[in-house]
């Protein structure tokens, strides 16, 4: 054996090992009887625009893939791959998203938790056992365990954050089109001082939560009561 060859043998029993831990949750879950395992993840809490999108994935087995971890963890483009691998492979998912709207009325949290509601109610086939990242959904009337930093130690909650970024991207991509003024596709709505600057320049758009300190900020500094509809 060469020594790139043992080199690449060692580094796939240390990922080999590294996706068994990853699955031990769903292992202690499949050990108890329960078939269809799920786990649940949002993205874009932090965000100062831009929907709140959750994601719930489904599987009846393991999820062995190369690279699968929280997606904050995981490169655009290799979050990309695996976003499309995850829907072939696993036994169900979908996607749930709370506005800009329903941020602002009901705050970001109980939006994130609708956005969560909303994708378990997509499902085509529901889990029988639900893991969550440190959160309890109390509509789910099935049992579930909330795991303290879950999208890094469950792999069914770090495939739901890996479809649920890849989809909010998209959104904001989308996004970007229609509102060219704040670089949306390429900070997805976070505060980089890019955005912050374009938010003291134009202030917000209808686009922007207006309960985030950052946003009302903006309107204060230019002396806005109110986002208006009809943008420049």
């Amino acid at each position: 054996m060469t020594e790139k060859q043992r080199k690449a043998r060692n580094a796939y029993e240390r990922e080999r090992r590294r996706l068994h831990r990853l699955h031990r949750y769903e292992q202690r879950a499949y050990g108890r009887g329960f078939t269809y395992v799920g786990g649940i993840d949002e993205v874009g809490r932090g965000p100062l625009a831009g929907p709140v999108v959750a994601a719930c994935v489904v599987t009846d087995g393991p999820l062995m893939l190369r690279g699968l971890n929280d997606s904050k963890q995981v490169r655009p483009e290799i979050r990309l791959e695996l976003a499309a691998t995850i829907k072939a492979q696993c036994t169900a998912w979908a996607v749930g998203v709370a506005s800009v709207e329903e941020i602002n009325r009901i705050n970001i949290y109980w939006a994130s938790i609708l956005a969560m509601e909303r994708a378990i109610a997509a499902l085509g086939v529901q889990p029988h056992y639900l893991l969550t990242d440190a959160v309890r959904i109390r509509s789910y009337c099935g049992p579930q365990e909330p795991v303290i930093k879950g999208d890094a130690k469950c792999a069914t909650v770090a495939a739901a954050s890996i479809v649920a970024k890849v989809h909010r991207d998209q959104l904001l991509v989308q996004l970007d089109s229609i509102e060219p003024r704040y670089g949306f596709a390429e900070h997805k709505g976070y505060a980089t001082p890019t955005h912050i600057a374009a938010l003291k320049e134009h202030g917000p758009c209808v686009h922007h939560r207006t309960a985030f300190w950052r946003v009302r900020d903006a309107q204060l500094q230019l002396d806005l009561s109110s986002i208006a509809l009809d943008e420049d």
